[in-house]
């Protein structure tokens, strides 16, 4: 019987708050953690990475987006919930669409371009939390 291994430390990641005509993409997680609930592309920072070149990489990973990064909009903290659960530093960062449509790896199964107005009437979808602020924030940096 395999034992879970307790993680030892915070893991830094990063997210996308991604911009394409007024709306913003909001992506589905087809996996742990946050499995069916919708949120922003990102994912782990790798050692040796900088933060930019982390969320470059995640989302052409994830979406196959190409972005130009814009600043940070925020940051969140998910702490273990249960045993084995992870530890995860967010820095989420408002970006501006430049080119390629959406073809989604394995780790999402869907994604929407939304309004950033239009998330607090979304009582249907399932929204990582602290989503809605993070959007919000990253659209007074992005929409002008």
């Amino acid at each position: 019987m395999a034992s879970v291994v307790q993680p030892t430390h915070p893991q830094l990641a990063v997210s996308a708050a991604i911009f394409r005509d007024g709306k913003v993409l909001l992506t589905r997680r087809a996996r742990s953690p946050a499995k069916g609930f919708y949120s922003l592309p990102g994912g782990r920072v790798e050692f040796g990475e900088s933060l930019h070149q982390a969320l470059s990489r995640e989302v052409d990973e994830e979406t196959g987006l190409d972005i130009a990064i814009v600043g940070l909009a925020g940051w969140r903290e998910v702490l273990p919930a249960a045993p084995g659960a992870g530890h995860y530093l967010i820095m989420s960062f408002a970006a501006r669409w430049v080119a390629r449509e959406p073809i989604l790896n394995d780790e999402l199964d869907d994604y929407r371009w939304m309004a950033p107005d239009a998330l607090a009437g979304l009582g249907d979808l399932k929204l990582t939390g602290g989503l809605d602020e993070v959007i919000q924030s990253a659209a007074r940096l992005v929409i002008t």
